[in-house]
């Protein structure tokens, strides 16, 4: 196990593009981190270069005590498991997952140890002998997470380790990387743009944009309070309710409403998470429910307040479609955004 110090890296590619931008990151040891953000935004290019397949064009990169910075892949001590998984179709699930001591020369009963051992923890018994091409999207990528523990690795490298399956499958492979995490301890970075896998397995998130990190922070102070306009679009299953509003003697003014407001006066956005509204009889907010959405448990309801308004609600108290409704915002939860885009 290993923390990772990243200070002041830049990765440039020859056409110019700046992929990651003048970055610093600290990640700790046994800590499983998310790298977050839409396509494009530097997050693969950043763990490529942790793991030595990009080149810093400045800065350092440190994994434990030692300076990695120019090192090849090979001396980094990090596994990486690939988007595709990577697995090679001609050998078969144990010779895949004892590849990496393979390259290291160890016996044949040293390989054979390791990958009865991986397939016992990774559910993969009685698949040691098929080929990738046999096994389903779940089985593949159990596989090549045997393969990347096997090679007794100090940081573990996920590359949208989900992405390739179904949902139902995504979901029961996040429990149990959760716990294969935990268990071994391992310092875990991983990529993705899915915001609801990254509220799920990390423990500290970077949102990234344009190569620099916007937020950094637990899942729960990300989703609670987004540092900026661009997180607070990004996090959340349902989108933000983000609304023009003027902070004048102490008051906040938005969607026909005041509430208590400090801070300098002028305009503001106002965030509101949908999850943070509730029926009220008394609410501050009230409006014409325009549209009904499902979402199984509970459904999001627009409202009609002059602006759009979503509201989440449980099952039994969905209204319909041209009911009048007043919601109030849970204490605390309501945020403002000033002229920069930074939350006050």
């Amino acid at each position: 196990m290993a923390a990772i110090d990243i200070a002041g890296v830049s990765t440039v590619y020859p056409n110019g593009v700046r992929a990651v931008d003048d970055l610093d990151l600290a990640v700790a040891d046994g800590e499983l981190f998310a790298l977050l953000g839409p396509s494009g935004c530097g997050k693969t290019t950043l763990l490529r270069t942790i793991a030595g397949l990009e080149q810093a064009s400045a800065g350092t990169v440190g994994i434990g005590a030692l300076d990695v910075t120019r090192l090849p892949p090979g001396d980094r001590r990090v596994a990486m498991v690939f988007q595709d998984y990577a697995l090679f179709p001609h050998m078969t699930v144990a010779e895949n997952i004892a590849y990496p001591l393979r390259v290291r020369r160890a016996s044949k009963a040293a390989q054979r140890d390791a990958a009865e051992r991986m397939s016992g923890d990774l559910s993969l018994t009685g698949l040691l002998d098929r080929r990738p091409g046999q096994l389903s999207g779940g089985q593949q990528q159990r596989t090549a997470l045997a393969r990347a523990v096997a090679a007794d690795a100090d940081v573990l490298l996920l590359d949208e380790p989900l992405s390739n399956l179904d949902a139902r499958l995504r979901l029961e492979a996040r429990t149990f990387l959760k716990r294969l995490q935990r268990e071994l301890a391992l310092t875990t970075v991983f990529v993705t743009h899915d915001q609801a896998e990254a509220l799920a397995l990390a423990d500290r998130i970077a949102v990234m944009d344009a190569g620099r990190i916007r937020q950094l922070g637990t899942p729960r102070e990300v989703f609670q309070r987004p540092a900026d306009m661009f997180v607070a679009n990004f996090i959340g299953s349902t989108p933000m309710n983000l609304l023009p509003g003027t902070v004048v003697d102490g008051q906040v003014e938005f969607a026909g409403t005041r509430l208590p407001a400090s801070g300098v006066p002028g305009e503001v956005t106002v965030g509101i998470r949908p999850e943070y509204l509730r029926i009220a009889p008394d609410g501050v907010l009230s409006g014409r429910v325009s549209i009904v959405e499902n979402l199984g448990v509970t459904s999001l309801v627009t409202l009609d307040c002059g602006v759009p308004v979503g509201v989440v609600v449980p099952e039994h108290e969905e209204p319909a479609v041209g009911d009048e409704l007043r919601v109030s915002p849970a204490p605390g939860r309501v945020l403002l955004y000033g002229e920069d885009g930074r939350l006050r």
